[in-house]
């Protein structure tokens, strides 16, 4: 299991009417598909829930390992198939699965926005197709073919792209 090592900085604005205290934070350490250093300000209440949802996911893991769920045969609940997920047996495959993930990351970043989100809801997000459409107030027709079309895009990207996403990745 690894851990992150995440930084963060307090500055303290002091204007006539509040004390608004603001810290500032590396995106990359909390959204894994941002490839380069990206900080931004933000108030302190929001960087703290930044941080405990980072503390959750870990104390998570640590959970399901230490109670042996990754073992379990009788219970349905997902646990098992989170905790294989995160366990990797060999260093080669934690570098293949990296890059596999990087390389979607690019091409899911190449696509533009609509069918971008719209891909990320359905397979990222695991909302169905009569969600998003009810969300967005458009047809499921319209959300399938643009799901179906940005499949394809990223298809083609990552046929043209295959070295440069893997020369790019950190």
């Amino acid at each position: 299991m690894s851990t992150t090592n995440i930084t963060a900085t307090t500055d303290i604005e002091v204007t006539t009417d509040t004390i608004a205290a603001t810290v500032t934070i590396n995106l990359r350490d909390f959204y894994p598909w941002y490839e380069h250093n990206e900080f931004v300000k933000l108030p302190e209440v929001v960087a703290a829930e930044l941080f405990a949802g980072k503390r959750y996911e870990s104390a998570y893991q640590r959970r399901t390992f230490y109670n042996k769920a990754h073992y379990s045969l009788d219970a349905e609940d997902g646990i098992e198939s989170a905790a294989l997920a995160c366990h990797i047996d060999t260093p080669e495959a934690a570098f293949a699965k990296m890059e596999n993930y990087c390389r979607l990351c690019h091409a899911l970043n190449s696509l533009s926005e609509i069918p971008g989100k719209r891909i990320e809801a359905r397979y990222l997000q695991g909302k169905t197709v009569q969600e998003i459409a009810k969300a967005e107030g458009v047809s499921e027709s319209a959300v399938k073919a643009s799901i179906d079309r940005g499949l394809r895009e990223m298809k083609k990207f990552l046929s043209k792209n295959l070295q440069n996403c893997v020369a790019n990745c950190p």
